[in-house]
């Protein structure tokens, strides 16, 4: 215990020092928003693979999806790696850095109001993502929070809330972008090497690849097969989820505007797709061996006491079982360093999304730049705050949670965006209403009782079919 302390107080100083450093590199907005736009290659990698992967994937969908699916969860990295990456930086990274560049623009809203001349769209954009990133944002404390009281006894899940909002305040709001691509690099490297360090042990505490595999098909057949027991549209549903939304994800799409140049995007691409496939595919497999190491007798903090999974809380209670004592503080440093890159990401473009786009974008055309960069701290402090509160009350499970939040973003601007990048007859019309449509199918159906994942699929076909039909229509009359 005294040793994981030593480390994590470690941790934290490294945190501090680099929020410093960054603090000190910050001279302008543009500096504290997108790192002046001249990051590297590597640091864009690793900055959109550790913010595409958080607590989120290893606490919750490896956890729910794992035991349900089984093997066949792994699909869902496979697909997040080859498409949510490779995908978004082959067809989409260039080109939204050269849009950036032609438009004059930094974010989302910015790129919908010049492209379209929609100034509705403009204003609707940065309510959709800070309402809906609150609740991303919330889901990785919840699942961060699950993994510290299980390996830190005498932790309670509101100390590990707050340890994890402070410390993303701190160096989030002390050096903004430049900070978090300089940490990322460093929170990617601890992942990669954790994850390793997790499935070698993973196989061992197992007994061999095969006695898992043979103990899986023992419990349940199906779950060792190419599609698990809950069939192929819940399968189909997350994989497009999570695999789809990133083409409209905004904070993702900000990697690209700061980027350095076509050269960084080739390496970054190659770079971001192993590290997604390493990492997305570990969880994954990882999740489904939770039925061979848990049960409600050994593990009931895990369990319901009618002998239900709680499905947040079956990952952190597995890596109890497979991890060393010696070595579960390097896993531990894995899942923090991908959930604080998370956060950060979350949290510029959220607080972006109220003070560039809507403050100085709408209400206050004239606002000065160190004025600009002092609210985006204020309001990306508040965002942290209230994701805090969110977490503490804990409304559902990290999956429904998330999607509902990467649904309804993707729902509402996937659309507007591919169409916006790809199509020069896409109009004004066709954006607004594929983005009003596509997010009101998608809160509908999730209100009505479909699952998220679905529920958010769903949504996003209704934006991308929407859109050319309307422009095509509108274009005629």
């Amino acid at each position: 215990m005294i040793v994981k302390i030593i480390v994590l107080s470690l941790y934290a100083l490294m945190i501090i020092i680099v929020g410093y450093v960054g603090m000190k590199k910050t001279k302008s907005f543009s500096d504290f928003f997108l790192g002046g736009g001249n990051i590297g290659p590597w640091m864009s990698a690793f900055s959109y693979g550790t913010a595409y992967f958080s607590a989120v994937v290893f606490i919750g969908f490896a956890g729910k999806v794992g035991w349900g699916f089984g093997y066949s969860a792994m699909w869902i990295g496979v697909f997040n790696a080859f498409v949510g990456v490779l995908g978004v930086w082959a067809l989409m990274g260039w080109r939204i850095k050269k849009v950036s560049v032609e438009y004059g623009i930094h974010t989302m809203s910015e790129f919908f109001e010049k492209r379209y001349n929609s100034p509705l769209l403009k204003i609707l954009t940065p309510f959709i993502i800070f309402i809906f990133m609150l609740p991303y944002s919330a889901a990785v404390f919840i699942g961060l929070s699950y993994l510290f009281t299980s390996s830190l006894p005498g932790i309670e899940y509101w100390h590990a809330v707050v340890f994890m909002g402070v410390f993303t305040t701190i160096y989030l709001v002390m050096g903004g972008y430049k900070s978090m691509a300089m940490i990322d690099t460093i929170f990617g490297m601890i992942m990669t090497v954790g994850v390793i360090v997790l499935v070698i042990y993973t196989i061992h505490a197992g007994d061999g690849f095969g006695n898992i595999t043979s103990t899986l098909y023992n419990i349940e057949p199906r779950l060792t097969k190419v599609i698990g027991p809950p069939g192929w549209w819940p399968l189909f549903s997350l994989v497009i989820l999570t695999s789809v939304a990133p083409f409209a994800m905004p904070q993702l799409i900000q990697k690209f505007y700061a980027i350095r140049d076509r050269k960084s995007v080739r390496i970054g691409m190659v770079a971001s797709t192993f590290f997604a496939l390493l990492i997305g595919v570990i969880a994954y497999f990882m999740g489904s061996t939770t039925r061979v190491f848990l049960n409600p007798d050994d593990t009931p903090a895990a369990f319901t006491e009618n002998g239900a999974p709680v499905f947040d809380a079956l990952m952190p209670e597995m890596l109890t079982k497979v991890i060393p004592e010696s070595l579960s503080i390097v896993i531990l440093l894995l899942i923090l360093s991908a959930s604080m890159s998370t956060l950060a990401a979350l949290v510029l473009i959220s607080s972006s999304s109220v003070i560039k786009d809507f403050y100085a974008g709408v209400i206050n055309k004239n606002t000065s730049d160190s004025r600009l960069t002092l609210l985006m701290r204020w309001t990306s402090a508040i965002f942290i705050l209230l994701s805090m509160v969110i977490a503490l009350l804990k409304p559902d499970t990290i999956v429904a949670i998330l999607g509902i939040s990467w649904g309804a973003i993707g729902a509402a601007f996937l659309g507007p965006f591919i169409w916006g990048l790809f199509w020069k007859k896409a109009n004004k019309y066709g954006a607004l209403f594929s983005s009003i449509a596509g997010l009101l199918t998608c809160l509908v159906l999730y209100f009505t009782g479909m699952p998220s994942p679905q529920a958010g699929t769903i949504g996003m076909g209704v934006s991308l079919v929407v859109n050319p039909i309307v422009s095509l229509i509108s274009a005629r009359s």
